[in-house]
């Protein structure tokens, strides 16, 4: 089958989750079916990124806009009625190369990550659709609206009226729809929501293992250190959490790992915590640290940071919200969490009872690989092309 995959980044790094999921569905797709990549790209490129795709497609399209595009782009969706995560990404010549690779490759199937790339194909009713929701933009955008800076809140409340209803029409605009995890589901706006397919995320079992490292910090925190939902979590880890773990164990300290540490990262910065920024192998950040803290404040998406830690015999502790779409066991393969409290008294435990730690490790560890793996989740995935339409 020839598949045409959009996307709206070029999926390599794999420094963000969007990237992350589709890399790795390209990889196992690529098995059995010819892919055809088109990627938008509003950044430099990276120099490896062509060179590493091409190893599964047979074809690639990426497109460069400027900041002028951008500025244009955003300024015609205000008046159009898009969401801007939609209008960002969508302009005439990026429409015109999808016109082409369809006209040319004449696709079995159309797969878009993310509502952003849903315009591209709209009107391609001949041909099966299938959308990847990914993460409830409307979700996230919700709680911006009380969590941002004030002169921020008209336009996030203006974003998010726009993402509700913009998610519900493009339902309706593919045959076949994912989506990350079944709390996720249940909070796209639609009647026939319940007909969205949940096809999780995977960890790469063989590159995230466990590794012997000298222990440098007792704590990690891990993730794109841009994205707001991680940097709200970890100045709550930060602010709330580490003053009371640091009354009763003074010397603890945190390592916060990932790409592009925002500002207000950057900020946390002391003599008990370090910003390590990007670093080319993210395995030996896990393998320095005694145990992984996710104190997540938004139930969106399931996160790549708990499946890597898991999958590398890293204990682990994280809040309800994250573990609803994890769904592993509460005390047994993983800790629970939901005020500073709490996290402070698990924390304690783990760095205190080397015993506990190990088995939280090992039966997380058992669960994510039994339960999540590319090949197993992509499986479900590809259910669907090859599903009659």
């Amino acid at each position: 089958m020839k598949l045409l995959v959009l996307l709206s980044r070029v999926p390599y790094p794999l420094d963000k989750g969007d990237k992350l999921r589709a890399f790795n569905q390209i990889k196992q797709l690529s098995k059995k079916h010819q892919i055809i990549l088109f990627a938008l790209n509003d950044t430099t490129l990276d120099e490896t990124a062509l060179s590493e795709l091409k190893k599964y497609c047979i074809a690639i399209s990426i497109i460069k806009f400027s900041w002028f595009t951008i500025f244009f782009n955003l300024l015609k969706t205000f008046f159009s009625g898009l969401p801007f995560q939609a209008g960002y990404f969508y302009f005439s010549k990026a429409q015109k190369k999808v016109d082409e690779l369809i006209k040319k490759h004449k696709p079995d199937h159309i797969y878009c990550q993310l509502i952003r790339t849903a315009e591209y194909v709209k009107s391609y009713s001949d041909i099966p659709k299938t959308l990847d929701y990914m993460d409830v933009f409307s979700k996230g955008m919700e709680r911006r609206k009380y969590t941002d800076p004030f002169y921020m809140k008209p336009l996030l409340f203006l974003e998010h009226r726009r993402l509700l209803k913009y998610e519900r029409k493009v339902f309706d605009y593919f045959n076949n729809k994912t989506i990350i995890s079944e709390q996720d589901k249940n909070l796209i706006n639609h009647p026939k929501s319940q007909q969205i397919r949940v096809v999780p995320n995977g960890v790469d079992t063989e590159y995230f293992k466990n590794i012997t490292h000298q222990k440098k910090f007792e704590l990690l925190f891990n993730g794109n250190m841009n994205y707001p939902p991680n940097i709200e979590s970890v100045e709550y880890l930060v602010s709330k959490v580490m003053p009371l773990v640091w009354k009763k164990l003074p010397n603890v300290r945190l390592l916060i790992s990932g790409a592009s540490p925002h500002k207000r990262v950057v900020a946390l910065k002391s003599n008990k915590v370090e910003v390590s920024g990007w670093v080319d192998d993210i395995r030996e950040n896990f393998a320095k640290c005694k145990l992984l803290i996710a104190p997540m404040q938004i139930s969106i998406g399931l996160q790549n940071k708990l499946l890597e830690a898991m999958a590398m015999q890293l204990p682990c502790i994280t809040s309800t919200l994250a573990n609803n779409a994890l769904g592993a066991k509460p005390g047994e393969q993983i800790l629970v969490a939901d005020t500073p409290e709490q996290y402070a008294a698990y924390i304690f435990e783990l760095l205190q009872d080397e015993e506990k730690a190990k088995r939280i490790a090992l039966n997380g560890y058992k669960y994510v690989t039994t339960n999540f793996n590319w090949q197993t989740t992509t499986a479900l995935l590809d259910s669907l092309f090859n599903k009659k339409q």
